[in-house]
């Protein structure tokens, strides 16, 4: 009985897609029959017929295939740059119009800040402005040098003042050398933890103001002021933050009882819920080639040998039952 073929992208190529376009590179091409069990290689263009004979499926060059298959990506993400820049462009008029308020006017409960430049300074001045607490929780994987630098310049100013600064990051801090030094640069209360996955960057200063991203990249943010809104951030971060995992000062051993590190007990999870590679990486706040090593140490431990039979063994072997 032949075995179902689950749709999936092309960038998660499935064990007969990958063995099929394999061979053919090797042999120059593949009869009809042989490809069957893999129809994903014809949908995303890695095989196409002969022009003499239709049984036969030639490859297309590797080299031709990848931009043939970023392409839609790539196109995808430019019109989500238009919009962002036709959006910038089109709002620029009003906000000189929107910042000319009364002096005794209350800021309002929830401002939409947009463009680099706005956001910059309505941080810069919650910053200066900041006498009691800063809560953020930033998302993402290693960050540069040059960066962490620029960040904990600004972090120290709030710290010299008396401010104590709470931190959540990513479990891959843990592992990073630069993310360690910066944080034994800085001097005064600082702490920093780790989660597996966190929500999207978020700043709280005072519990008076928050700031949230909103949307891809870093072109829009909400500023808020509401009482309500801004506590209920600052209720969540503090939840999540009893939940979390030291880093600084110091970082909490990382427990492996049954073989399996806490990491890849994260990724088995994801996978079970069925999510990509990609998607992995993105949630864990690692590139995707790290993400898939991971994911294939899992498999050598678990002794699986496809995606498939990966699941299955997740489920047996009960790692998901274990306390992270």
């Amino acid at each position: 009985m032949p075995v179902e073929h689950i749709p999936h992208g092309a960038e998660d190529l499935c064990e007969p897609g990958a063995a099929v376009y394999a061979r053919a590179l090797r042999e120059g091409r593949v009869s009809g029959s042989d490809a069957e069990p893999a129809p994903c290689l014809i949908d995303f263009g890695l095989l196409h017929p002969g022009p003499d004979d239709m049984t036969w499926l030639h490859p297309t060059a590797p080299a031709a295939a990848l931009p043939m298959l970023l392409r839609p990506i790539e196109d995808r993400l430019a019109r989500h740059r238009r919009r962002e820049d036709d959006l910038t462009t089109l709002f620029e008029s009003f906000m000189e119009l929107g910042s000319a308020s009364p002096p005794d006017e209350e800021s309002p409960a929830l401002s939409v800040l947009l463009g680099g430049p706005r956001i910059q300074a309505a941080l810069e001045h919650a910053v200066g402005e900041a006498d009691h607490e800063v809560l953020i929780i930033q998302p993402g994987g290693e960050r540069p040098p040059e960066a962490l630098v620029h960040i904990g310049n600004r972090q120290q100013i709030i710290l010299s003042r008396g401010v104590r600064l709470r931190m959540l990051r990513v479990h891959t801090a843990q592992q990073s050398s630069a993310e360690l030094a910066y944080l034994a640069r800085l001097t005064g209360d600082i702490e920093a933890r780790t989660l597996e996955e966190v929500t999207e960057r978020a700043f709280v200063f005072d519990r008076t103001t928050a700031f949230l991203a909103a949307g891809t990249g870093d072109s829009i943010a909400l500023e808020l002021h509401h009482p309500a809104l801004v506590e209920y951030f600052a209720t969540t971060f503090w939840r999540l933050w009893r939940l979390a995992k030291p880093l600084w000062p110091r970082a909490a051993p990382q427990p492996s009882d049954t073989g399996v590190p806490a990491r890849q007990r994260a990724i088995a999870g994801y996978l079970v819920e069925g999510l990509t590679d990609a998607e992995i990486a993105e949630r864990l706040g690692m590139n995707i080639r790290t993400a898939r090593v991971h994911i294939a140490r899992l498999a050598a431990t678990l002794g699986s040998h496809s995606r498939a039979q990966l699941g299955y063994l997740i489920g047996r072997s009960g790692i998901l039952d274990q306390a992270h």
